[in-house]
């Protein structure tokens, strides 16, 4: 019997996790379609894969549903079926007391973060329940601040607890439908946008400290554990990050 190949969605994965997860998927055998808005990023990506990886690299906005419905219409044109969604795209937001946060940016914060994962996983949501054979994967990725915030990031926090809520009804509903969700909440992984973390970060007490990192290629072991497991299991929450992180105890 012929094995079907298997077609993963990755979102914002023209740097940081989602390009290393993206890869890892590609080089793992999947099908891989590598999403983000930058797409001279996304082609430089797949530039390091090498020739045989069977890719594609599609510009997106997943706050604009027109444009994420047309990139799940492209992948099911090209490959037929949707087995993995990696929900990643996801911004920073602003920094600061509730007070200080103008509103078009908490509006953004949450438009790319919480509206585009549930775009995303409302058009695979789709794929998977109407293609045969039926079935898949979501996997959001949470953040340590979908359990416990850091000060001064309300519009990141809330975005990131709702997106725990998010994962538990995915969860719920797809069950009838043989579609898993899982989330990853991932610690102070090293990338660019971490460098800050380890020369110091506002602490609860109100104090500056530095704090430790570990390697994206653990975030890449981890996302294909969860991605190869079976239908019939699934991680429901899986938290990954630097052995010493102040997270236990946070505040």
């Amino acid at each position: 019997m012929t094995k079907i190949p298997r077609t993963a969605v990755v979102t914002g994965a023209s740097q940081g996790i989602g390009k290393a997860c993206a890869l890892g998927l590609a080089r793992a055998g999947w099908n891989t379609v590598f999403v983000s808005r930058n797409i001279e990023a996304l082609q430089a990506a797949v530039a390091e894969l090498d020739t045989h990886n069977t890719v594609l690299t599609v510009q997106c906005d997943v706050s604009k549903a027109e444009q994420v419905d047309a990139l799940f219409d492209e992948v099911m044109q090209k490959f037929g079926r949707v087995d993995l969604l990696f929900n990643n795209a996801g911004i920073s937001g602003p920094g600061g007391t509730i007070d200080e946060i103008p509103v078009d940016a908490w509006e953004q914060t949450l438009a790319v973060n919480l509206s585009g994962a549930f775009l995303c996983a409302r058009a695979a949501f789709s794929c998977m329940k109407q293609q045969k054979p039926q079935g898949g994967r979501i996997i959001n990725n949470g953040s340590i601040a979908a359990h416990a915030p850091r000060p001064r990031t309300v519009c990141y926090s809330v975005s990131k607890h709702a997106i725990t809520g998010l994962t538990k009804c995915l969860a719920l509903d797809g069950r009838e439908f043989d579609i898993a969700c899982g989330q990853i909440d991932i610690g102070n992984v090293r990338t660019e946008m971490t460098v800050p973390m380890t020369k110091g970060m506002l602490q609860a007490n109100g104090e500056y400290k530095s704090e430790p990192v570990f390697e994206l290629a653990q975030v890449v072991e981890a996302l294909l554990f969860m991605a190869n497991l079976p239908p019939e299991a699934n991680v429901q929450f899986m938290t990954v990050m630097a052995t010493k992180m102040p997270f236990i105890g946070r505040g």
